[in-house]
């Protein structure tokens, strides 16, 4: 129970300090949108389309970049982007090419100063460690950027709640939208 209380502690540290406001005001721009997009590589994609499958439940209309049913991104989309560095090149680029069209753009990651979060309309900063950590500033007992995934996971569903909420969902409603084919 001691490592579980540790990786609990370094959550509850991270979740500290991140802005409950932004996550208010992201998912009222999810609420507002028309399709949303979301991309991650490694990890942090992992993160996303779990987000992705989420905000499907809630009814959106999401999209994974880089499958192979998505669509083109158009003006007035919406894109969620998730790198904890700020600078995985697919992510960047794709958060540049999706605003040059006119979409929004959200970023989730640690570096408000990031190449990311340039290209974004909205940044959430998630304090978390990933596996470029400065040893000297960011400590985790986990290895790489789990910490980052972990809370990334946490808001994210936070967001989803913020959603369901914003959009006055019910769990029957919701239910419904859950895969029927397992």
């Amino acid at each position: 129970m001691k490592t579980i209380q540790l990786i609990l502690d370094e959550i509850q540290g991270v979740m500290r300090n991140v802005d409950e406001h932004s996550l208010e005001e992201v998912a009222a721009l999810l609420a507002s949108g028309k399709r949303i997009f979301v991309i991650g590589e490694g990890r942090s994609g992992f993160m996303a389309k779990s987000f992705a499958m989420r905000l499907m439940h809630l009814g959106a209309n999401t999209f994974v970049v880089g499958e192979t049913t998505t669509p083109s991104i158009e003006a007035e989309d919406m894109l969620v982007a998730v790198s904890g560095s700020g600078k995985t090149k697919s992510v960047v680029w794709t958060a540049e090419k999706a605003s040059s069209v006119g979409c929004e753009v959200v970023a989730i990651t640690t570096d408000s100063n990031s190449e990311l979060a340039s290209h974004a309309s909205f940044a959430v900063v998630v304090p978390a460690t990933t596996k470029y950590r400065n040893s000297e500033t960011e400590q985790s007992i986990q290895p790489l950027g789990t910490l980052f995934d972990q809370s990334v996971h946490i808001i994210l569903d936070a967001v989803c709640y913020l959603y369901s909420k914003v959009s006055s969902l019910e769990h029957d409603e919701v239910f419904r939208r859950h895969s029927n084919l397992e």
